[in-house]
């Protein structure tokens, strides 16, 4: 899909969507056991738990979100490895995240046209409408499972190659499962998002205004020609910054210079901060969609 997916979207759903909640407190609520450092993604490993993960989504399509996000956050190679899996394996429990997203689409659509049929909705929201299937894609911070994404300080040890390294194939393979766009969430830093927007800070900048995860994905959404639009989500504890402290502006200027990024967000930010900090996106942000 081109980047003008959420402009057309957002023009069909009358200006804004409703996206969903919180995945893992509602894998909870149906009895599962996150307590593991995959988080949500232990729920791929098993047929069961799987199954609970489209219910999920199904109950938010059917409570009215436009778009729902995949049980991929804290999905890794690298993480589902150290649980004793392959990286074929791995891969395949990545690219199933989204065909299970995809599964309760399906299955929403099959009750909309039943309920068209005079079945009754017993309160449920079933509408016909253009659903949109996020791919989510956690930090660095979030695999290490140590709360750092909440911080975004990684040591001195972690730099650009590594975080490119590290994500690489996630994304590759999340961009071609059948997404509608991918979602980078809980973005901690200027590191991590920043790929794509390298050349133009060096340039504008010189190296003081190169800080190496908002680099990392955004450079490899352009190194790797992924075709599918993305989002980028940040969050914040001072209502200013990023959890780093690196500032938001600078952050969603990043954005703003990655022609694949057609939205920006803020997340896992206490609410008292949420309208100021979009006040401050959208100084930089004229050309893409807040949330």
């Amino acid at each position: 899909m081109s980047s003008s997916l959420i402009s057309d979207f957002l023009r069909q759903t009358g200006g804004t969507a409703i996206i969903d909640g919180g995945l893992a407190t509602e894998l909870e609520r149906h009895g599962a056991d996150l307590n593991d450092p995959l988080w949500s993604a232990k729920c791929l490993i098993s047929t069961p738990q799987s199954n609970l993960i489209r219910q999920v989504h199904l109950d938010y399509l059917e409570n009215g979100a436009d778009i729902i996000t995949t049980a991929s956050y804290q999905a890794t190679i690298q993480g589902f490895k150290e649980k004793g899996f392959s990286d074929k394996e791995g891969e395949n429990m990545l690219r199933r995240s989204v065909e299970i997203a995809c599964e309760a689409r399906d299955l929403y659509y099959e009750r909309c046209v039943a309920c068209s049929s005079g079945d009754k909705t017993d309160g449920r929201i079933l509408k016909k409408r253009t659903i949109l299937i996020a791919a989510s894609v956690g930090s660095y911070g979030a695999y290490l499972a140590d709360g750092s994404e909440y911080s975004g300080i990684y040591g001195d040890a972690i730099t650009l190659a590594t975080l490119k390294d590290f994500h690489r194939r996630r994304v590759q393979i999340l961009a071609d499962s059948g997404a509608d766009l991918l979602a980078f969430e809980t973005i901690p830093n200027k590191i991590e998002a920043q790929y794509c927007a390298f050349y133009y800070l060096f340039q504008l900048y010189g190296p003081a205004g190169v800080n190496w995860e908002v680099g990392a994905y955004a450079e490899l959404l352009e190194e790797e020609n992924i075709k599918i639009p993305a989002w980028f989500c940040f969050n914040s504890k001072d209502g200013i910054n990023v959890v780093s402290g690196d500032s938001l502006v600078e952050c969603g200027s990043i954005a703003e210079s990655c022609k694949k990024v057609v939205a920006v967000g803020i997340n896992c930010t206490p609410p008292r901060f949420i309208h100021g900090l979009i006040l401050l996106l959208k100084k930089v942000e004229p050309q893409v969609s807040l949330f």
